[in-house]
């Protein structure tokens, strides 16, 4: 097990967000977090990476506890996240975005490679190497913010809404590169994401999240052909 958050109690102030949060995530595997807009879908990745540390409650990354960890800390152990709205650095180049995830890697060899990797993943990036972020339409923002944490060659992506307000045909694209990405790499991604039929089809397993609690978790399969689901998350 890559992950596991055991009875997660989150909040802001006194107001409790996260009411008892338990996932576990096997190495490899892409976890959907599915879930109504104000679920706590995005608090669960912020105690994750330590920017949210929960009040009560463990959370171990490959068996280390990181739940008292600063977020650098936790970055460096191989943890990296795209956050929602993508966040790149808009007055930068393509280049140097990327630059920025690698900023704690030291194989020189390695950060060559992987930059290869992600301009032939999105070969959009390649084309628009010196212009700036800010640039750049949303979906090859998108685009930019995954491709940042890639070159920090994490052990665990999280990915936070990455369809959020963009075109149909460039969500499908995105996600059919998440799974190649995963395929081809096996770096396990956990991902939050409001388009729970996507999500679901892109994922090997699925946690449904209510006001702050688990409420489901299965196979996506199972999932996707649950009647609770079908008819709150799938629109069906």
């Amino acid at each position: 097990m890559i992950l596991e958050l055991k009875n997660i109690q989150a909040f802001y102030g006194n107001l409790q967000v996260l009411k008892g949060v338990t996932i576990k995530i096997n190495e490899g595997e892409i976890i959907a977090l599915i879930g109504a807009n104000g679920a706590g879908k995005t608090t669960t990745l912020m105690s994750v990476c330590g920017v949210v540390p929960p009040r009560f409650g463990e959370i171990y990354f490959m068996d280390k506890p990181i739940h008292n960890m600063s977020p650098d800390k936790i970055v460096a152990l191989g943890i990296s996240q795209v956050p929602e709205g993508r966040r790149i650095f808009p007055l930068l180049s393509v280049m140097e975005n990327l630059d920025m995830g690698a900023f704690l890697r030291k194989d020189k060899a390695g950060i060559k490679q992987d930059l290869e990797y992600v301009f032939e993943l999105f070969p959009v990036l390649a084309e628009r190497r010196h212009q700036s972020g800010g640039t750049l339409s949303g979906g090859e923002q998108q685009m930019l913010a995954i491709s940042r944490a890639i070159m920090a060659r994490p052990k665990l992506l999280l990915l936070d809404e990455p369809s959020l307000g963009l075109a149909p045909l460039i969500v499908k694209q995105i996600f059919e590169i998440i799974r190649k990405f995963n395929t081809e790499s096996g770096t396990t991604i956990f991902l939050v994401e409001q388009n729970a039929n996507l999500a679901l089809k892109t994922a090997d397993r699925g946690y449904v999240m209510e006001t702050g609690s688990i409420t489901i978790q299965d196979t996506t399969k199972n999932l996707l052909k649950n009647e609770e689901v079908k008819k709150a998350y799938l629109g069906l």
